[in-house]
């Protein structure tokens, strides 16, 4: 009769099942984002270079393995942002950020769209990660804002949603690993930039100076009859087309106060 051989449990064999683990994780993500959630975990297994059985062993359905595939993600983006207040600008390395999650985002489109479909996923398993991820924005967006880099009025919700429309724009753009114009002005945005300051003045010129665009640039016309105005040449430009139309302008002004 022959025995069967002990099964070993010691602490080399807890390294290659969390080596094993990594494996199985690292090639899930590659291949959720190269084929979506159809590809098979025998698929997975081949590329992750380990037996079928390993998939099965950390991973006993498909739901599981990419419930921990998101988790793996949403932990690394906390960690890179936490690393950004290590960065000598704390506030440009929050933009760099925030750039690298809207262009790597829609690679994990697939499985996104299976985390917010209605299918009875565990969501709830997912908070852990989600909380991680957000108090460590919180923290990177604050320091940001202290350094004069974001507006103060932003907060991490407002960060969540413009990451929310920036990812669907650079979904359907088609950029690739460059970040789309739109999606860039609206991450500039958050920018703190000096408010500039509309004197009275310059509101009354720009009223006095009002001029409409038609069949080219620049084509001022006379507010009373809408005849285009003919250059002065030098002083003051020509507000009126004509004396008739500046009286018909006194007398409006008149009439009004």
């Amino acid at each position: 009769m022959t025995t069967a051989a002990p099964t070993v449990t010691g602490p080399a064999s807890r390294a290659d099942a969390r080596r094993n683990r990594a494996l199985v994780l690292t090639a899930a993500q590659r291949a959720f984002a190269e084929r979506g959630t159809s590809v098979s975990l025998a698929e997975i297994a081949r590329r992750a270079g380990v037996g079928a059985g390993t998939v099965y062993r950390h991973f006993p359905t498909k739901t599981d393995l990419l419930e921990a595939v998101m988790q793996q993600r949403i932990d690394q983006m906390a960690a890179r942002a936490t690393a950004c207040l290590d960065a000598p600008d704390v506030g440009e390395a929050f933009f760099t950020f925030c750039r690298e999650v809207v262009v790597s985002s829609p690679r994990s489109k697939a499985v996104c769209d299976m985390i917010t479909a209605d299918d009875g996923w565990p969501r709830t398993l997912m908070h852990g990660a989600g909380e991680r991820f957000h108090r460590a924005l919180h923290t990177v967006l604050i320091e940001a804002q202290r350094q004069g880099a974001v507006r103060p009025d932003i907060a991490v919700a407002d960060v969540s949603a413009l990451f929310t429309g920036c990812v669907a724009i650079q979904r359907f753009s088609g950029s690739g690993d460059e970040l789309a114009p739109a999606a860039r002005i609206i991450l500039d945005a958050l920018r703190a930039t000096p408010p500039q300051t509309i004197t009275k003045g310059a509101i009354e010129n720009r009223d006095h100076n009002e001029t409409r665009y038609e069949n080219g640039p620049m084509t001022a016309r006379c507010p009373i009859c809408g005849s285009p105005l003919r250059p002065t040449g030098t002083g003051r430009p020509a507000r009126y087309c004509s004396a008739a139309c500046r009286q018909k302008a006194h007398r409006q002004r008149r009439r009004a106060a």
